[in-house]
């Protein structure tokens, strides 16, 4: 094993300049953890909030610090001989940033707990765009009961984890709404909405009504989605918002007009995540890479995802995929 290692870090808060590559040393693992040596790693917004000094930076302990929880790569050191992912297995999941060093780098410790084996239909760059955004989804679609015959309406339906809410959501037998830009229409019908709401052209609440549940995935930091969202609801509806802090106001909104809503925050879960794998490995799911850039490129990742607009996920390309 090497002693240092490749990763993408910030020595302070701030701007996507901020970010740089840097030899740092290779992770220590303890307890159960386990080493893996990372091929690829996705970037969530909440990466980017967290560099730029919101989202889960007041956990930051030390600097230089590196971001990233998405990874997919090869298990490289087990706490034990029989560990159920020997050395070797590929894998994917997701770590506690910042309680411990991200996956922006060749090698990260993660928790047994939140690892699954990569599905083998499933390359590196495509396995490590999932598991953030499809637990996320999938933590949503089942804290919101949603079952078949719910008409769900799901905002930002095209992005990182609202493509996996669409495709989770029309497999429970819902009938899905989607709101996105008119270019992702087919492509949002393709995943299982059976209609879609172009947000720049239309408003949402003037074309649907009599909602059971709405996905909101933007909350009132854009036009106020998450407050028109009550309006389509039907009494006794159900919304569950993800991104932190995106609507301080939403429980009293949404309990004076009657409306059940909360909040979400991911756990890594191994064992919800070896499930979304099997749907992947069946082709019952399946995971959109928006674009793919190396390492030392992860600046330009990140003002990617900063930008918005992106089609399912953004991945960084630490390794070469391995050859069998």
């Amino acid at each position: 094993m090497p002693e240092t290692m490749r990763a993408l870090v910030v020595d302070r808060l701030g701007a996507v300049d901020e970010l740089r590559l840097a030899d740092v040393a290779v992770p220590l693992r303890i307890a159960d953890e386990v080493l893996v040596r990372v091929v690829a790693a996705s970037v969530n917004p909440i990466d980017v909030k967290t560099r730029s000094g919101r989202g889960s930076s007041a956990a930051i302990s030390s600097f230089p610090f590196i971001g990233g929880s998405d990874f997919s790569g090869v298990v490289a050191a087990v706490p034990y001989a029989q560990h159920p992912f020997p050395v070797g297995t590929p894998v994917f999941g997701m770590g506690r940033v910042p309680r411990v060093g991200g996956s922006f780098a060749e090698f990260v410790t993660v928790a047994s707990t939140a690892l699954a084996v990569k599905p083998a239909t499933l390359s590196h760059v495509e396995a490590a765009a999932v598991p953030v955004a499809a637990q996320t989804a999938w933590g949503m679609v089942q804290l919101a009961g949603i079952g078949a015959g719910d008409r769900v309406l799901v905002h930002a339906g095209a992005g990182g984890v609202g493509h996996f809410a669409v495709q989770f959501a029309a497999i429970a037998g819902a009938h899905v709404v989607a709101t996105a830009s008119a270019a992702n229409a087919g492509f949002l019908r393709e995943l299982g909405a059976q209609e879609t709401i172009d947000y720049a052209s239309q408003r949402f609440e003037d074309v649907v009504s009599d909602i059971d549940v709405v996905i909101d995935l933007i909350g009132n930091v854009h036009d106020h989605t998450g407050t028109r969202s009550l309006e389509v609801l039907r009494e006794g509806g159900r919304l569950v918002n993800a991104p932190t802090g995106s609507w301080p106001t939403m429980q009293a909104d949404a309990a004076a007009r009657g409306i059940r809503a909360t909040g979400y925050n991911v756990p890594a879960d191994g064992r919800v995540l070896a499930e979304i794998a099997a749907l992947l490995e069946s082709g019952a799911v399946t995971v959109h890479v928006d674009s793919e850039f190396d390492l030392e490129d992860g600046a330009d990742a990140q003002r990617a995802v900063e930008g918005g607009h992106v089609r399912g996920k953004v991945v960084i390309r630490v390794a070469e995929e391995p050859t069998l």
